[in-house]
């Protein structure tokens, strides 16, 4: 009774000291322009999704518009900062409920989920009505289900591969096992990459008493800096491939990538051979009776791997027109890609049997632990960005107009995607280089400009959003998955701060500056 009391309070200060104030000054703005909204902004999306058009930083197609001339609000332009509180406090939960209250978190983290996620959207809703709906509704539609299909796709069919024999982890074998994800990653994104690979790699190192280090770098690696070749590998390059930017240009990011990921990797095994040494182990425990060669079980999932690759390939080369849903205007191709990934999840589950899943200690709960938790960020994150899409219009828009130099995109991309979606971030930045280098310029003119002449710009932008997508457990859509899957197995993992202060700080932060001193 008490805790529900303490919520109570908190939910309501969260109204009064939060949006009151929105409420007096904007309700009236707001009001004035919601059937137009719409359509605008369901244009912007068209654009974003599909790679046709124009967006720019504060421009039109975001809403700018005067009040009393029949244009419609931009929320970004309305909003403060301190509406990003609910947000942060998501963020806080995540971070400090695991160690304060570790059993009231497992049993109710979805709860604290949705408390967040209401404590921003009622008073948005009752500040802004139809716009705020709209908003809500387009972060849910158009990012967060297929955020968590594809997620879940992967997850399922990744969860019918086992790989059976006597593999143990070794400095070396886990040195090549994270080199081999790293580079998969690139090809099959680093969702794929990860989820495929995982559960080999916790399972080739059960018998070890340190794992800890091993997962994070497995998730500097495997689930980041490895994707950073290809739009197939993260989201960012594949937003900037829909821009026009070509399929094959990300490859100039490889010496950055293979500084990278070579000082990563020198840095693991060392500290694997370190760790190694000090368990006392000199080789990997021999098993009773006859050592088992190493084999693939539940090979046919990687055909609906393969299918799941080439759908995410193929809704960013076609283009079927548009549909509206519930007001959002989302492609139908995209559509139609999450239609079959769940038919791809769906005949994985049919046609792989249940012994697969057992020796894989295959579960839900990491992936019902994701969904939960990111709808409620998804929905928090709705105001931060929007005021990072507003660009110079909005409250970042001090630091958004700082950045100049290569090495400003590169920090200010990266530790914005630490945080936030990498890929709206990456936009933000790509159109804020076409307006600064380009003003007034068509994207289809601009952007082989930006290739070519401006290049240098371009890779910092991509870099940054890709590389600092793995300093925290949000950056980067399989993360947190990882994390999850390695604590259902046993390994345990450090919180949210606990993650960044031991491990990003110490490891990340020092080879991101080389490569700042190296490239820009």
């Amino acid at each position: 009774m008490r805790l529900g009391k303490w919520i109570a309070i908190i939910f309501l200060l969260s109204i009064f000291a939060f949006w009151v104030p929105v409420m007096a000054t904007d309700q009236g703005v707001a009001s004035t322009h919601d059937t137009e909204h719409g359509s605008t902004h369901g244009a912007e999306h068209a654009v974003a999704e599909t790679g046709h058009g124009d967006v720019h930083p504060g421009s039109e197609l975001h809403g700018h518009g005067d009040a009393g001339h029949g244009g419609h609000v931009n929320l970004g332009e309305v909003l403060k900062l301190w509406t990003c509180i609910p947000f942060a406090c998501m963020l806080l939960s995540i971070a400090l409920f695991p160690l304060l209250a570790p059993k009231f978190w497992h049993h109710h983290f979805g709860k604290v989920s949705a408390f967040w996620a209401a404590c921003l959207a009622i008073p948005f809703l009752i500040a802004f009505k139809g716009v705020a709906v709209h908003e809500i509704l387009h972060i849910i539609l158009a990012d967060y289900v297929p955020f968590i299909i594809l997620l879940w796709a992967l997850y399922t069919i990744s969860g019918g591969i086992l790989l059976k024999g006597t593999l143990r982890g070794t400095p070396i074998v886990n040195t090549i096992m994270i080199l081999i994800g790293t580079v998969l990653a690139s090809w099959m994104g680093t969702t794929g990459a990860a989820m495929l690979l995982i559960r080999p790699f916790l399972k080739a190192n059960n018998y070890r008493k340190n794992r800890t280090f091993m997962v994070v770098f497995f998730i500097f690696l495997v689930a980041n800096i490895g994707g950073s070749l290809t739009p197939l590998g993260d989201p960012p390059l594949f937003l900037g491939f829909l821009h026009g930017v070509d399929f094959f240009w990300t490859m100039k990011i490889m010496p950055h990538m293979l500084v990278t990921a070579g000082i990563l990797l020198v840095v693991y095994f060392f500290l694997d051979t370190y760790h190694y040494k000090k368990e006392g182990l000199t080789s990997a425990p021999v098993e009773e009776g006859e050592k088992e060669p190493l084999k693939l079980v539940g090979t046919h999932n990687f055909i609906f791997l393969g299918g799941v690759v080439v759908s995410v390939l193929i809704s960013g080369i076609v283009d079927w027109g548009e549909v509206n849903t519930l007001g959002i205007h989302r492609a139908v191709q995209d559509w139609a890609r999450d239609g079959f990934l769940i038919l791809m999840a769906i005949l994985s589950l049919l046609t792989t049997s249940k012994r697969i899943h057992e020796d894989n200690d295959f579960s839900w709960f990491p992936i019902v632990e994701v969904a939960y938790l990111f709808i409620g960020i998804f929905i928090t994150m709705v105001p931060c960005l929007l005021i990072l899409k507003a660009g110079l219009k909005g409250e970042m828009g001090f630091l958004i107009a700082a950045v100049k130099e290569p090495m400003h995109y590169f920090w200010v991309t990266g530790t914005l995607s630490g945080f936030l979606d990498n890929a709206p971030t990456y936009l933000t930045f790509f159109n804020t280089a076409l307006g600064a280098f380009y003003p007034g310029m068509p994207e289809a003119q601009a952007v082989p400009l930006l290739m070519t002449e401006s290049s240098v710009y371009l890779k910092a932008i991509s870099a940054g959003a890709v590389f600092f997508g793995s300093f925290s457990y949000i950056g980067n859509a399989p993360n947190f998955m990882v994390r999850s899957i390695a604590e259902e197995g046993g390994t345990p993992m450090p919180s949210f701060f606990g993650y960044i202060l031991k491990y990003s700080l110490v490891f990340l932060f020092p080879t991101f500056v080389v490569v700042t001193l190296i490239f820009f």
